[in-house]
């Protein structure tokens, strides 16, 4: 694993332009600027999405801010998956910076789950990595991390701390001396 970290460091600060703009029927007090930002492509937008919220409600009436969401092109964007994923999915064809639409109304109940706060995201970031570990270790790895490994891998990623974040991730990475490799390689196919 320590010959593939200049792999791992580049692929960690892969970034993508974004420019945030805020959907033309939103009611403003004044002309919305666009946001940009470098998104990393291993986080989750719920992860940017106090920083969206902050700079758009500057022109927004109080009382028309709701729940945040956000749209590429029509398609709602599901904050349960990274951003590299949404962009490769939706995006991956179109030119820089990538043109999200941001939402204060009319969440689209039948296309995304809410999300209520960054404890979601955390659960649901930990039941992934449980869930990869149950196939590759039989859970033995993240049943002998404690708390504060599950937290210290969490703020890592939520952090955009590499360091942080790979000193708990590689025991997830590595094989047991006396095996030859993983019980199983987990992947998923998002379609």
């Amino acid at each position: 694993m320590t010959d593939d970290k200049d792999v791992l460091r580049d692929v960690w600060f892969g970034r993508i332009p974004t420019c945030f703009t805020l959907y033309q029927d939103e009611i403003t007090e004044r002309e919305a600027e666009p946001y940009y930002l470098l998104l990393p492509r291993i986080s989750y937008l719920t992860l940017v999405t106090d920083k969206v919220k902050k700079h758009f409600q500057k022109v927004m009436k109080q009382e028309e801010v709701s729940e945040i969401w956000f749209e590429y092109e029509g398609t709602p964007l599901k904050w349960h998956y990274p951003i590299g994923l949404l962009f490769d999915l939706h995006a991956s064809n179109t030119a820089l910076p990538w043109s999200i639409t941001v939402h204060f109304k009319n969440f689209p109940e039948k296309d995304l789950l809410h999300c209520h706060s960054k404890d979601v995201i955390e659960a649901h970031f930990m039941a992934c990595i449980k869930e990869a570990d149950a196939l590759k270790h039989k859970s033995q790895v993240i049943n002998e991390m404690q708390k504060k490994d599950h937290k210290q891998l969490w703020m890592g990623l939520q952090n955009d701390k590499f360091e942080q974040f790979w000193a708990i991730n590689r025991k997830l990475m590595e094989y047991p001396a006396e095996e030859s490799g993983f019980r199983y390689i987990p992947f998923r196919i998002y379609q």
